[in-house]
């Protein structure tokens, strides 16, 4: 019995499908849409960031220029508070990168959504038994991969049904990261105590 049964299997192998998910995510209409709109908030983000850093800069230079004419009490009251505003300026950063990301899930996470369920509609009608994600194996023929397929059925519009776990197997739940990450402030050498 086990041998008939391993043998119907190796005559009808595993139907298997590749599809780049954060590829199809990210160039489909919406996709492209939410890039467009990280990437307006990264740059709002980045600029605001190196504006500080630069006046932050400008504050070191113009301590260093001082340092001889300013009391040791004026001095160190300066550099003190040059070094909370910089601890301050790494604290934006962090948080402006977590906050990024929140946004980016919340741009991407129905694209996803909408992306799964018509991966689970192509599987089915078409017969594939596996679809991988393209990022999880080295090499990949390019009669397997759907991921174009994929991208067009989206922008015409094809419904795909809500993403929930199949009954066979589990199904991933979270969008891949494609965020940009805001370049962190260069911690310039903090001025010299007197």
């Amino acid at each position: 019995m086990l041998l008939s049964a391993a043998a119907a299997h190796a005559q009808n192998p595993p139907r298997i499908a590749i599809i780049d998910t954060q590829r199809a995510i990210m160039e489909t209409e919406d996709g492209l849409r939410a890039q467009a709109t990280l990437k307006k908030l990264f740059d709002k983000s980045q600029r605001d960031l190196d504006k500080k850093q630069e006046d932050l800069q400008k504050e070191r230079d113009d301590i260093d220029k001082q340092k001889d004419v300013l009391s040791k009490a004026a001095l160190a009251k300066r550099i003190d508070k040059w070094q909370r505003e910089m601890a301050q300026l790494q604290t934006v950063f962090v948080e402006s990168n977590k906050e990024l990301q929140k946004k980016q899930g919340e741009l991407t996470q129905p694209i996803f959504q909408k992306a799964m369920g018509l991966i689970r509609r192509i599987a089915t009608q078409e017969g594939y038994d596996i679809v991988v994600d393209k990022q999880a194996v080295p090499y990949v023929r390019s009669d397997l991969e759907l991921t174009d397929r994929l991208i067009q059925l989206y922008n015409q519009g094809a419904a795909g049904e809500p993403e929930k776990a199949p009954k066979g197997g589990a199904a991933p739940t979270k969008a891949p990261a494609a965020v940009p990450t805001l370049t962190p402030p260069a911690a310039p050498v903090a001025p010299k105590a007197p």
